[in-house]
């Protein structure tokens, strides 16, 4: 029993941190309340997330803003087609002594840190991106046969443009995988906009200030793993990833007709993990469906895909992701 009080005052205490480091947030970060839960979820989890939007859109003052508040040592590497391994990696050098003797000492890359903003990541070149997979599936790296391991935590925040594709390379579906959510940022609705414009066009700006620690995010992440997720909702988890998948016979006529290949078990991972980073930022104790529902989206949609016939019938993935994880979902609350 007093395991469980503490346990309850432990997630209670992490709450307030989290309002705070929210509320920092916003002050640079206006609006996208969304967004910023999203990836305050991915750090909270001890993950990556892929950041989907339009340039100007603030996905990179985001990322500034969140090193910040979560004191982390963060990086930006502009990804670009020329980029090769060794530039983010690091490399090892032939250093000559005062003695005249030689010896090679290894100069780390830019993702020798907590917090790496990879932007616009799909214009690296394969050989890159598979660096970069290594990196943040087994959070280490090989460079001249030696593995160097990369201290956690680690968290890889990378950026896409939705838009321009001209000269990019399409990331894999195994590193697609490896990122736990996918956050679309989307324009703001017109007050936001018109706050944004009178907080950022001044003589100065609000800044953000410093919340968490390192070693308090690691603790963090330690903790949520311990939160409780009921039966109900681990069942759910369950039902909603086979649901997508075309050949599992509870998948819906829609989703056979139209899906080329469903989530696989790192997708429910991720959906365990996100549901309680969900309810620990809006201040509850356990997860509950409709904190499923409201991450089917960000966690399923860059791990599946529609086939041809349904491109060609003009459907959108998101559309029945939502259609379905409601159908699923509404229909087990009802029974």
């Amino acid at each position: 029993m007093t395991e469980h009080a503490d346990l309850v005052s432990d997630i209670e205490a992490l709450e307030a941190k989290l309002a705070g480091a929210k509320a920092s947030i916003t002050r640079r970060f206006i609006g996208q309340e969304t967004v910023v839960d999203l990836a305050l979820s991915a750090l909270l989890c001890g993950g990556h997330a892929l950041l989907i939007g339009l340039p100007g859109l603030g996905k990179t003052r985001l990322v500034e803003t969140l090193s910040t508040v979560m004191g982390l040592d963060a990086n930006r590497v502009q990804f670009t087609p020329d980029l090769m391994p060794a530039d983010i990696l690091g490399s090892e050098v032939l250093e000559t002594g005062a003695d005249g003797s030689r010896t090679f000492k290894f100069i780390p890359g830019p993702i020798f840190c907590q917090l790496l903003m990879a932007d616009e990541i799909n214009r690296a070149s394969p050989r890159t991106q598979s660096a970069l997979l290594q990196a943040m599936q087994e959070r280490q790296v090989t460079v001249a046969g030696r593995d160097r391991p990369l201290e956690p935590p680690f968290h890889v925040l990378a950026t896409q443009n939705p838009i321009e594709q001209e000269g990019t390379y399409p990331l894999p579906e195994a590193q697609l995988d490896r990122f736990l959510v996918q956050i679309d940022v989307l324009y703001p609705d017109r007050d936001t906009e018109k706050d944004i414009l009178l907080a950022t066009t001044g003589v100065a700006e609000d800044e953000a200030h410093n919340v968490f620690s390192p070693a308090e995010l690691v603790a963090a992440q330690t903790l949520l793993r311990r939160m409780p997720v009921g039966d109900a909702v681990v069942e759910q988890i369950l039902d909603l990833v086979r649901a997508f998948r075309p050949e599992d016979p509870t998948a819906s006529e829609t989703v056979r007709n139209s899906v080329a290949w469903g989530p696989g078990p790192r997708a429910a991972q991720a959906l365990m993990l996100t549901v309680r980073a969900r309810a620990m930022l809006q201040g509850r104790l356990a997860p509950s469906t409709d904190d499923v529902l409201a991450m089917a989206r960000p966690v399923l949609s860059h791990r599946m895909a529609l086939n041809f016939a349904a491109r060609a019938r003009g459907e959108r993935l998101t559309e029945l992701i939502d259609t379905t994880a409601d159908a699923v979902l509404r229909q087990e609350a009802a029974a």
